[in-house]
């Protein structure tokens, strides 16, 4: 995988709510001009997709409280996310910023929206479950039918390195033989600025996402999560701040915007 010529190097993560009253215009405004005019036109990012919470889904989020989403863990309805080739993170990032304060200028925001979470994240290693898998980079386009979020927070004191190797074990058993095909592990970036108002990310630092693409609707396979975080937390090397299944939206259409809250 890693002599493939199209390399995942890093990753924009958002996850946002319309106002309630908005849903429809806020799905069609991200879908049919700030997916594309935002990012997708941008250099060095070559891959992106959307993915929505119902309040069904919702309900199966934990921790509460949770320290990514406020101010409850059911905040935060759609969330896109985007790759980054690797080696070109600044270019794209110089462009990106320019890009969106130049929109919101020219009146091509949308102001009825809060953001729950918005970070960038760089990518440090991926583990799959088959030997033959669906890379990385393609698994955006692959359109998986579930998603799982899954946002730990080192215990102080605790490199990342050694709870990579605690994790690296954990997953071998984890993803054999289940329905969730990769585990992706990303590490935060330090924010900058914005044209609209974004959270603050306490602990960047000590901040680690897992994203696990998977071959069912995630909700289907809760209970490993479950697991899971008891396993984190009872290793003393971390503990999991918010963890949420998702659906991929279906494009073009406005399907699960009645179904959010």
């Amino acid at each position: 995988m890693n002599d493939e010529p199209v390399q995942v190097g890093s990753m924009l993560l958002t996850i946002v709510d319309p106002e309630k009253g908005h849903e429809v215009a806020y799905n069609r405004w991200y879908e049919r001009d700030h997916f594309y005019a935002g990012c997708m036109i941008g250099p060095w990012l070559f891959a992106g997709s959307r993915w929505v919470a119902t309040r069904a889904l919702k309900d199966l989020r934990f921790p509460e409280p949770s320290p990514l989403a406020q101010p409850t863990v059911k905040a935060g309805s759609y969330m896109a996310m985007y790759w980054v080739h690797a080696g070109h993170h600044d270019e794209w990032n110089q462009w990106g910023n320019k890009q969106a304060h130049g929109l919101y200028q020219n009146g091509r925001g949308f102001n009825q929206r809060t953001h729950v979470h918005t970070l960038l994240y760089t990518l440090d290693w991926v583990h799959y479950r088959d030997a033959d898998p669906v890379p990385l980079a393609l698994a955006l386009d692959h359109r998986y039918p579930g998603l799982v979020t899954v946002a730990t927070e080192r215990a102080e004191g605790v490199p990342q390195e050694r709870f990579d190797a605690w994790l690296r074990d954990y997953l071998a058993k984890f993803l054999a033989g289940s329905p969730v095909a990769s585990c992706s592990v990303w590490s935060g970036i330090p924010q900058g600025n914005a044209p609209m108002a974004i959270p603050k990310v306490e602990n960047v630092d000590r901040l680690d996402l897992q994203l696990y693409f998977v071959d069912r609707p995630a909700a289907d396979t809760w209970s490993k999560f479950r697991d899971f975080a008891r396993d984190v937390e009872a290793s003393g090397l971390a503990r999991v701040t918010f963890a949420s299944p998702w659906l991929p939206t279906v494009v073009g259409t406005d399907t699960y915007t009645d179904q959010l809250w």
